[in-house]
């Protein structure tokens, strides 16, 4: 199957899409030989030899990974000043894996890792619209009415916040429990809807995405995916 030149080098572990667009039109690539500097040429990774500054690239295995991130790790490889980054807890020849969309850092649960750029596109971006679900303790007794207008949509700053659905599931005087179904995953979207109410988080916790649940992963474990699994969430979009 044909793919764009910038597509394959970052699957191939290169640069990001749009970094080995530069290399290209830098001159640094050659197809079966010849130099291409023509964004969006299409190669056949199975017949097509690819060179980068003279070295020739193989496609790479596509790796899908799913991660239980305990709280106090940071999803990014890219920070000098991050203490735990979740690549601490994957082996260490999987270095090309980056995270399909963010937890931050005191946050838990379910993540995905991949070398796939358009499988973590199509998971992230909000045109798509993949569901996660995420479980907050939070203080004090919740009532349902707060959840309602996080249904409803809260304006933060200059974005517009909403939950597709949001129930709670315990509540008493001193804490409570809630669990809510996003669709677009803002920057820290659950935390600042609940901050929007007045409302501390105790603990937050990602336990689905799409139709893949945390289940049993304990905590700083990883798990493949499975073909099956791979399907069921692109069949989504």
């Amino acid at each position: 199957m044909a793919v764009r030149l910038q597509k394959f080098l970052a699957d191939a572990g290169v640069a990001s899409r749009r970094a080995s667009e530069q290399i290209i039109t830098d001159g640094r690539v050659t197809v079966n030989g010849t130099t291409v500097r023509q964004l969006g040429t299409k190669i056949q990774p199975e017949k097509d030899k690819i060179a980068v500054d003279g070295q020739a690239l193989k496609p790479r295995r596509k790796l899908y990974v799913a991660l239980n991130k305990p709280p106090g790790y940071t999803c990014t490889r890219n920070d000098p000043a991050a203490r735990h980054p979740i690549a601490e807890l994957l082996p260490a020849e999987w270095t090309m894996l980056y995270s399909v969309g963010r937890l931050d850092r005191d946050s838990e649960g379910l993540i995905f890792l991949t070398n796939d750029g358009e499988f973590a596109l199509r998971l992230t971006h909000p045109r798509y619209g993949v569901r996660k679900t995420y479980r907050a303790t939070v203080e004090g007794k919740l009532e349902p009415v707060v959840l309602q207008r996080f249904v409803e949509g809260v304006t933060d700053g200059a974005d517009f916040l909403k939950a597709q659905s949001a129930r709670v599931i315990s509540a008493n005087k001193t804490r409570s429990v809630a669990e809510l179904v996003l669709a677009e995953g803002k920057h820290r979207e659950v935390r600042r809807l609940f901050a929007s109410a007045g409302v501390k988080v105790l603990r937050l916790e990602r336990v689905q995405i799409g139709r893949i649940k945390l289940g049993e992963l304990p905590a700083g474990k990883w798990r493949t995916l499975t073909e099956s699994e791979i399907k069921s969430l692109l069949a989504q979009i």
